[in-house]
């Protein structure tokens, strides 16, 4: 005898809420790409000792998914430093005690509808409309989870809307509920500005930033320079089969294509075919990463790719910023963009990200017995059939207390910088 699911069994909804969480996480969406496991105690006491981990920029963590509760605290402690204890001087009492910080990320249940219609709207057409409904949900959870990400990496929702953008400007009254966490503007010392072909530190820049502000490779050569030398350098990102990932450490920074393009266009030839060449160089030791399809660049071990969505701020833009003065606080107040772009140019968010920079969290749907569940609700006299798809998740940038020489303790963005510039329109 043959075992028959019809539709609405609730095996049938375990097996589609699992196929929704499947699809949702295999598509081929950049930001998959760019995540990882989260880190295990090992891997932290490595980092400790100097050693670098198997990192990504986009960490998974799924403590909620195995244990009740709507909030998973992440945590990280800091490197000792300080002198030694020569010879037989008395070292009794004087241990360096362990400094950490952590910050909780809180889940939430995100729900999308879809009506297929009812026995008409199926006899009308050759296609299977439950079939095309849970198509068309798996494409509206892909952009929502790249669109969520990218707002909470960028620290700015942006003002670019259309069909294709799912998450609301950020002047909508549901927009701090959707994020669910909250979007926090990027912190001091992770946040520069195009100036010319310098990078300034902090947002304050973007009111006097000007057309000739634009990306290009000296951005790169600047960026990389601040990197070696920050005190706290951002972890380098580790693709599981590049095997010059302990010599060339790689980060990788997400433009948009009108960034892309003002490279291109600020660039002899000779050093564009270079640009492209260093990443297939990297890419032929024998990485199969899909970072390195399509067309992609690199310069001084930072990989550049192109972002289908960009995080756009108009002339006279108004957005949260952390000044130079409220760095220890992360307090944030407003900047105003520069009313010199007018309308023929703007300034587009660029994403420089190493290692552990976001925190995608899963709670268990008890539907299906992942975090993602599929539901089925026949109405209308069992005649008109409406599908659902629910995921309980939630997102954060991962921000830790990094402590200095001065005994000041700033937040600081701990996998990615901000680099702002200008783009023609």
């Amino acid at each position: 005898m043959q075992t028959q699911i019809p539709a609405g069994h609730a095996l049938a909804r375990k097996i589609f809420g699992a196929a929704l969480f499947a699809q949702t996480q295999r598509q081929p969406s950049l930001m998959n790409r760019l995540t990882g496991a989260a880190p295990q105690q090992g891997a932290a006491e490595a980092k400790l000792k100097g050693q670098t981990g198997p990192d990504m920029p986009l960490v998974r963590v799924t403590d909620l998914s195995k244990t009740a509760g709507d909030a998973v605290s992440v945590d990280m402690f800091n490197v000792i430093g300080g002198r030694p204890i020569m010879g037989d001087k008395n070292a009794e009492g004087k241990g360096e005690r362990l400094t950490s910080s952590s910050m909780d990320i809180k889940i939430d249940m995100v729900t999308k509808v879809v009506d297929v219609g009812g026995k008409m709207a199926q006899q009308r057409t050759v296609h299977g409309l439950r079939g095309i409904g849970m198509a068309n949900l798996q494409g509206w959870f892909r952009r929502y989870h790249d669109q969520s990400t990218l707002v909470h990496l960028a620290g700015a929702r942006g003002t670019q809307g259309g069909t294709d953008w799912v998450i609301p400007l950020s002047t909508d009254a549901e927009f701090a509920e959707i994020m669910v966490n909250a979007v926090k503007a990027p912190s001091y010392n992770r946040h520069f500005v195009t100036d010319g072909t310098a990078l300034v530190q902090g947002a304050l820049q973007l009111q006097s930033v000007d057309t000739t502000d634009k990306l290009t490779l000296e951005h790169f050569d600047e960026i990389a320079t601040i990197i070696a030398d920050a005190e706290y350098k951002l972890q380098a990102v580790r693709l599981p089969d590049d095997p010059a990932a302990d010599d060339e450490p790689l980060y990788v920074c997400l433009v948009s294509h009108r960034a892309w393009n003002s490279i291109l266009t600020n660039t002899s030839n000779l050093v564009w075919r270079t640009f492209l060449q260093n990443a297939w160089t990297r890419a032929s030791y024998g990485s199969k990463h899909p970072l390195f399809t399509g067309e992609t660049g690199m310069w001084r071990n930072i990989v550049v790719k192109k972002l289908d969505r960009v995080i756009r701020l108009p002339a006279s833009t108004v957005l949260k910023h952390i000044t130079a003065a409220n760095r220890y606080t992360a307090t944030e107040t407003d900047v105003t963009v520069a009313s010199a772009l007018s309308t023929t140019h703007a300034v587009d968010r660029c994403l420089l990200l190493g290692a552990q920079a976001l925190a995608h969290c899963y709670g268990k749907n008890q539907s299906s017995e992942t975090y993602a569940a599929w539901l089925e609700r026949f109405y209308n006299f069992e005649r008109s059939l409406e599908l659902a798809g629910e995921v309980m998740h939630g997102k954060s940038k991962l921000r830790f207390d990094y402590p200095d020489g001065n005994g000041n303790v700033e937040p600081t963005d701990h996998g990615v910088i901000v680099i702002d510039t200008v783009v023609k329109l």
